[in-house]
């Protein structure tokens, strides 16, 4: 991802900076995902695991980033309480 691009973008819901997910979190989200246990804000399930994501400061909400295009709308997060060994910093 474009790093000048990364400087600007933010969290549509709490107006956080985002950073990339790094990879013990997109590990521990994914293992979440693939036991059904991840849902969007919009309450739908998110079945197919994650290649990149960014995350926002507080590390609460996650972001996909789909072919290189981040997917920056708010019913479309996943809140990191659902996953019980999300990483917290």
């Amino acid at each position: 991802m474009d790093r000048k691009l990364l400087d600007i973008l933010v969290c549509p819901a709490s107006r956080q900076p985002l950073a990339l997910l790094d990879k013990t979190g997109l590990e521990s989200l994914n293992r979440a995902i693939a036991a059904s246990g991840v849902k969007r804000a919009d309450d739908t399930p998110q079945s197919e695991p994650l290649r990149e994501a960014l995350v926002t400061r507080d590390r609460k909400i996650v972001y996909r980033i789909d072919d290189g295009i981040p997917v920056l709308l708010a019913e479309e997060g996943l809140a990191t309480a659902q996953v019980a060994d999300f990483p917290q910093a």
